[in-house]
């Protein structure tokens, strides 16, 4: 995860810079919220190296590891990959967007049960150009080409595309205003509902009780 000073700077015409890294925040405690309240999820890790994220996420649950690498965020991806699979070598691992605000556990449960069928499997986004989701089974390397038009690269990888109906809230990123207003009409989770509150910004509120360029790696029961 970035450093929140440098996140989501495409949200700052909507949301004003004292506001965009405070819900830089929101988003990440949401969808980590959200990723332990699966099931399917057995922990997350998440690489940053900034303190006030770290603090907040492991307060939830998430285990920090510093951004060891420190070269961008596919190395940082691969570096949690190795971090989960030091201590548990035959895990499954997916690398998951943090800014999915409305994510929800039982749509992120689907997409992991159908994943489980294939070496490498992914999920594009809302845009149907970039990637909130990348999967690897037990022995398979993760392989993350997130950033820009990366369902291309992902597909090109020989990863399996996931097209599930009914997955929004696991598409929808935010990464500007327009975005933040999806997904406050998907219901977000308590923490970006907060800011929504007292933030003002405009489009639809929208909030569900709960848990609900950054992502987490998530890791499943050994198969």
């Amino acid at each position: 995860m970035k450093p929140l000073a440098r996140a989501k700077s495409r949200l700052a015409p909507a949301a004003g810079a004292e506001l965009r890294p405070r819900l830089a925040l929101a988003f990440a405690r949401d969808t980590v919220a959200a990723a332990l309240s699966c099931p399917a999820v057995l922990d997350v890790v998440v690489v940053t190296d900034d303190p006030e994220a770290g603090a907040a996420l492991t307060a939830i649950g998430a285990r920090v590891v510093p951004d060891e690498p420190d070269r961008g965020l596919n190395a940082a991806l691969a570096h949690g990959e190795r971090a989960v699979r030091a201590g548990r070598p035959r895990a499954a691992v997916a690398a998951l967007n943090a800014d999915l605000p409305a994510l929800r556990p039982a749509e992120l449960a689907r997409v992991l049960d159908y994943s489980a069928e294939f070496p490498r499997a992914f999920v594009a986004d809302a845009a149907g150009i970039g990637t909130t989701f990348l999967s690897a089974a037990p022995g398979v390397e993760l392989r993350p080409a997130f950033g820009g038009p990366s369902r291309a690269r992902h597909l090109d990888s020989g990863a399996v595309e996931i097209d599930l109906a009914g997955i929004d809230s696991v598409r929808q990123d935010v990464d500007t205003g327009e975005d933040l207003r999806a997904a406050l009409a998907l219901g977000v989770g308590a923490h970006t509902a907060e800011h929504w509150d007292t933030g003002g910004l405009p489009g639809r509120r929208g909030s569900r009780p709960g848990p609900g360029g950054e992502a987490s790696v998530v890791s499943s029961p050994d198969r």
